[in-house]
């Protein structure tokens, strides 16, 4: 049920990321959504049962899944440390962090393939955790993954007032609450492991309620952290396409007027109102423009207009001034928000 519960909650993570596919240049946080989640689904009994029947009955599913969730735990990784830290090392650290990876996922092959598993087992580590090359195989997967998600949270606290947008600082403290939880579950495993190798099944019993409670609460931190910013921004982009369609009717009559006499230059409102969620920001942007020009060449237009129509102007300089200077922070870096630039 646990496993069912996170993998659900990973997926509705890569369904708010889907939309905004096109406007994201790096794609590491929907690759790491979608691979995490592939392993959580991997690991549902009835579809770990039915999987591993085709691959031979020999707990192969289980490697695969292992696999794919350090690969997930590296995407995650490389997609926040990119958002909260700009500098050239991150580059290094992430040549870095693939050797890393390809290490780990061939210490993961070699540790099962020593494994004495000769049935399908749904609780692959309670069956065969007394081995040791058991207890080497997850071992090695969740040291990796501990040391991953502790860097993680750890550079989240320490960027997150950096962030240029309240939601950003917010979606930060929540990764990095998952990130802690996500050590918790990281130690409740490996104290399981060694219990095992030690025989101390109850003890280990009573530990792998810690593991269940972790595992649940960092998978929704991380995702209610990783959501909020993509979601956010859709709904300011579409408050900002709300406030630019208000002021292109304010100011499509003193448009009109100081217009009017250069119709060659004038703006097409029928060809210009495509389908698109910022069109009608470009449409306010040529009104002002044409306006300007206008002004510009015949200074006497400006007669035409009243007081009325001059703080409609000054509105909609302002509102795309502050629009097109763009934040200059690193929030508009934050993976999940719609693409690298705002």
């Amino acid at each position: 049920m646990i496993q069912d519960i996170a993998a659900a909650v990973i997926w509705c993570l890569a369904l708010c990321l889907l939309p905004d596919i096109k406007r994201r240049k790096d794609q590491s946080i929907l690759a790491a959504a979608i691979t995490i989640a592939t392993a959580l689904t991997l690991n549902v009994d009835r579809i770990y049962i039915a999987g591993d029947q085709l691959l031979g009955n020999r707990n192969l599913l289980d490697l695969v899944a292992n696999i794919f969730m350090v690969i997930g735990i590296y995407f995650l990784s490389r997609a926040i440390l990119r958002a909260a830290d700009v500098s050239e090392t991150v580059d290094i650290h992430n040549r870095v962090g693939q050797s890393v990876l390809g290490i780990v996922v061939v210490a993961l092959i070699v540790s099962f393939s020593l494994v004495d598993a000769p049935r399908t087992s749904t609780s692959f580590m309670r069956d065969y955790g007394s081995q040791w090359p058991a207890a080497v195989y997850s071992g090695v997967q969740f040291l990796y993954i501990g040391a991953v998600v502790a860097i993680t949270g750890f550079t989240c606290f320490r960027f997150r007032g950096e962030m240029a947008k309240p939601y950003f600082r917010v979606a930060f403290v929540f990764i990095g609450l998952g990130c802690a939880l996500a050590v918790v579950l990281v130690l409740a495993v490996l104290g399981m492991d060694v219990l095992h190798l030690m025989g101390e099944l109850e003890a280990m019993s009573r530990l792998s309620y810690v593991y269940d409670a972790a595992e649940v609460g960092a998978m929704v931190f991380l995702c209610v952290g990783l959501a909020l910013p993509p979601v956010a921004r859709r709904l300011e982009r579409r408050s900002d396409a709300r406030a630019a369609a208000v002021l292109v009717e304010q100011l499509s009559e003193p448009w009109d007027r100081i217009t009017s006499e250069r119709s060659e230059l004038r703006l097409n409102l029928t060809q210009t109102a495509i389908d698109r969620r910022d069109a009608p920001k470009r449409r306010l942007h040529r009104m002002l423009v044409e306006i300007q020009d206008a002004l510009f060449v015949d200074p006497h237009l400006a007669q035409l207009l009243s007081q009325n129509d001059l703080d409609v102007l000054r509105k909609a300089e302002e509102y795309l001034g502050a629009r097109l200077a763009g934040p200059e922070h690193r929030g508009t870096r934050l993976p999940g928000n719609g693409g690298m630039n705002p």
